[in-house]
């Protein structure tokens, strides 16, 4: 069986003092802001996750990363809603990613799985008619 990606958000109910919140050292006007997520991500969310945030029209005016089970934004302080909104909606579309890759990943699983069984078949097949003319050409019994 292939590997099954699993989905990852943010952490609900979060205690927001226990936020890491603090400037960035080489932007004077950029705050780094660590977000708890539910779970560490593996590979395949994290590859997804940073071709959606690589992707958005945003990315001029915020940076985000996956650090453990944390995503790091560097970004101003202005329009923090939008940029909790979009870290969201970020993260909404790597989960669809998930849901695909495992769909995928369950398509290639059946078709491996299929070959292998066929393979033994096949392989008779041409045993059989290799046999076939080495009798014609041998004349054995």
């Amino acid at each position: 069986m292939s590997v099954v990606s699993k989905k990852v958000n943010l952490l609900e109910s979060v205690d927001v003092d226990k936020i890491v919140i603090r400037r960035d050292r080489y932007f004077s006007n950029a705050y780094v802001i660590d977000f708890p997520l539910d779970a560490t991500p593996d590979h395949v969310w994290q590859d997804l996750f940073e071709r959606e945030w690589k992707s958005s029209r945003h990315l001029w005016d915020r940076k985000l990363f996956v650090i453990g089970d944390r995503l790091r934004l560097v970004t101003q302080a202005s329009d923090l809603e939008d940029k909790v909104d979009w870290i969201k909606q970020i993260i909404e579309r790597a989960n669809q990613g998930v849901d695909l890759y495992n769909q995928e990943a369950g398509v290639r699983a059946a078709e491996k799985e299929e070959k292998k069984r066929l393979e033994p078949e096949e392989e008779k097949a041409s045993v059989d008619a290799i046999k076939d003319i080495l009798r014609k050409r041998l004349g054995a019994v």
